[in-house]
C-alpha cells in the first residue's frame, strides 16, 4: 500500500536537497544556518517517527531560533535574460499551463480510479489519506512532463523549489505548527471552555443560532490562529459536536465539511495565514502588504454567509 509515509519521504528528500544546495551556495547569506534549518525540517519528515520526542522538540526549537534570528535569507537568483525568456514563452505557448493543470487532474484520477484498486485486505493507495497520497503521485508524475516541456534537467526543479522555499522562509512551517497548536488547545480544554461560553451566552436551543455560532466560530478562530486545521478541533469539540450533532441532530459529515469551508473563509481574512496572504504580497512586491487580504475580504464574507445557509439547510 502506498501510504502517507510515501508523501513524507518525497517532502523529506526535497527538503534535504534544499539543505544541501543551501550549504554549497556561496551567494546565500548564513548558508550553514539555512542548511541547518532545512536539514532539521527534512529529518522530521524522513526519520521523525524513529527519533526521540525530545530530540525532535530540540530540532523544532533550533529552527525557531534560526528563523527568529533572521538567519534565513534568499540567495541571488540567476533569472533568465529578457531575450531568452521571450524565446521560451514563444516556444511553449499555452503548453506552459499543462503541468499545473496535470497535477489536479492526476490527483482526481488517483482518488477516483487508483483508489478503487483494492482487495479484501489490501489497497493500492491508503484509503485514510487517499487525496494526499494521490497529490504526491501527481506531483511525481508531473515532474518529467515539466522537464520535457522546458528542456531542463530534473535538478533544475530542485533549484526552483529552493528559490520558492527561500522566498517563503519560516512561514512554510506555519500550517504544521498551527495545526499542532490547535490540538494542544483541544487537549488543554479550550473546546470545553468554548462550549460553556456558548451555552451561557447564546440561545443555542435555536438551531440557526447554533449553526451561525459554529460557522462564525470557525472563521473567527481561524483568523486568530491563521489555519483552519488549528481551529477545527477546538470549535468542533466546543460547538459542533455538543450543540449541532448531539443536541440538534446534525449530520457530522456535512457539519465537518462546511465547518472547514467556513474556516477557510477566515484564512482569506487574516495576516496570520502568512504563506497565503503575506508571502504572495512580498513575492509580487506589492506596496500594501495587506492588499491580498483586502481583495479577498468581500469574497470571504459572502462565502461565510453562504456556508451558514448551506449548513442550516443540508445538515438536518
Amino acid at each position: 500500500m502506498i501510504s502517507l509515509s510515501f508523501l513524507y519521504l518525497l517532502l523529506g528528500l526535497l527538503l534535504l536537497w534544499i539543505a544541501l544546495l543551501s550549504a554549497f551556495d556561496r551567494t546565500l547569506p548564513n548558508r550553514f544556518a539555512a542548511a541547518a534549518f532545512w536539514g532539521c525540517y527534512a529529518l522530521v519528515f524522513l526519520i521523525g517517527d524513529y527519533l526521540p520526542h525530545m530530540l525532535v522538540g530540540i530540532m523544532v526549537v533550533l529552527m525557531a531560533l534560526l528563523a527568529g534570528s533572521g538567519a534565513l535569507k534568499a540567495s541571488a537568483h540567476n533569472a533568465l535574460s529578457p531575450k531568452r525568456l521571450e524565446q521560451s514563452v514563444q516556444r511553449l505557448g499555452n503548453r506552459v499551463f499543462l503541468p499545473p493543470l496535470l497535477i489536479p487532474l492526476l490527483t482526481v484520477f488517483g482518488v477516483l480510479v487508483l483508489g478503487e484498486i483494492k482487495g479484501a485486505d489490501w489497497a493500492l493507495l491508503d484509503p485514510k489519506n487517499l487525496t494526499l497520497v494521490s497529490l504526491g503521485l501527481a506531483c511525481l508524475v508531473s515532474l518529467p512532463v515539466v522537464c520535457v516541456l522546458t528542456r531542463e534537467k530534473p535538478q533544475q526543479a530542485g533549484i526552483e523549489a529552493k528559490r520558492l522555499m527561500e522566498a517563503m522562509g519560516w512561514a512554510v512551517l506555519l500550517p504544521q505548527l498551527l495545526a499542532t497548536l490547535g490540538l494542544l488547545f483541544n487537549e488543554a480544554g479550550v473546546g470545553t471552555a468554548v462550549a460553556a461560553l456558548s451555552e451561557t451566552y447564546l440561545a443555542v436551543n435555536e438551531r440557526w443560532v447554533a449553526v451561525a455560532a459554529y460557522c462564525l466560530g470557525m472563521a473567527l478562530f481561524t483568523v486568530i490562529m491563521g489555519n483552519a486545521f488549528a481551529a477545527f478541533p477546538v470549535i468542533t469539540a466546543g460547538i459542533g459536536i455538543p450543540l449541532l450533532v448531539m443536541q440538534q441532530g446534525a449530520n457530522p459529515a456535512v457539519m465537518a465539511a462546511i465547518g472547514m469551508f467556513s474556516g477557510y473563509c477566515g484564512t482569506l481574512m487574516t495576516p496570520m495565514a502568512a504563506n497565503f496572504n503575506i508571502v504572495p504580497a512580498a513575492l509580487l512586491e506589492l506596496k500594501d502588504p495587506h492588499l491580498v487580504i483586502k481583495m479577498q475580504l468581500p469574497t470571504a464574507l459572502l462565502l461565510l454567509a453562504a456556508n451558514i445557509v448551506l449548513l442550516y439547510l443540508l445538515a438536518f
